[in-house]
């Protein structure tokens, strides 16, 4: 298991003892989760040190997981899976899911933060409307990763700028887009006096 240590500095700029810095076990080895979730991190605490490992573990719903619980629930028991396969004081869960409505088929995210103390914070991505040509790879059983890929011709996208990269040309890339949703999970850790 690789462990990717990233340190923030404290404000008046020395870095952290290593006995400081806290544990982020993330339910990933994604390189964009990964950089996803430090960069959250970072911004929220940035006077924290963290240290990060990222864990395979299973989300206990499908691979394409379809509508908001399923893939909130994939969320919740990924966070809970990376938290009983390495201590840390923290453990991630990102689950991306699609919708189908009336205007065509959304996708989304939900991420769950767990403190080793119980606290647990969540949030859902921002969302967007699928092409038709990928919608129909997923409704023929492909993952949104793979049906990018046969779409726009590319290999391996999930693991690059995602589906949102490729659609909006890089405005928004999946490692910014899951940043953004990761800060808003933390903010019951970020004030803790108004979530008790």
């Amino acid at each position: 298991m690789v462990i990717q240590a990233f340190r923030a500095y404290a404000r008046n700029g020395s870095l952290k003892k290593a006995a400081d810095m806290k544990k982020i076990v993330v339910a990933s080895k994604n390189p964009v989760k990964l950089a996803a979730v430090h960069e959250a991190f970072a911004r929220m605490f940035p006077a924290e040190s963290f240290e990060m490992e990222g864990v395979a573990v299973p989300s206990g719903v499908r691979d394409q997981p379809h509508g908001r619980e399923e893939t909130r629930r994939g969320a919740v028991q990924r966070a809970a899976a990376s938290a009983a396969a390495s201590l840390g004081d923290f453990s991630v869960g990102i689950e991306g899911g699609v919708e189908e409505n009336d205007e065509g088929m959304e996708a989304f995210a939900w991420i769950v933060v767990r403190s080793a103390g119980g606290r647990m914070g969540t949030a859902r991505s921002a969302s967007f409307f699928l092409p038709p040509a990928v919608a129909a790879l997923i409704k023929q059983g492909k993952e949104l990763g793979e049906a990018d890929d046969i779409v726009f011709g590319r290999v391996n996208s999930k693991q690059e700028n995602g589906a949102v990269g490729l659609l909006t040309d890089n405005a928004i890339d999946r490692k910014g887009y899951y940043r953004e949703a990761v800060i808003m999970a933390l903010i019951p850790f970020k004030n803790e006096s108004l979530y008790p």
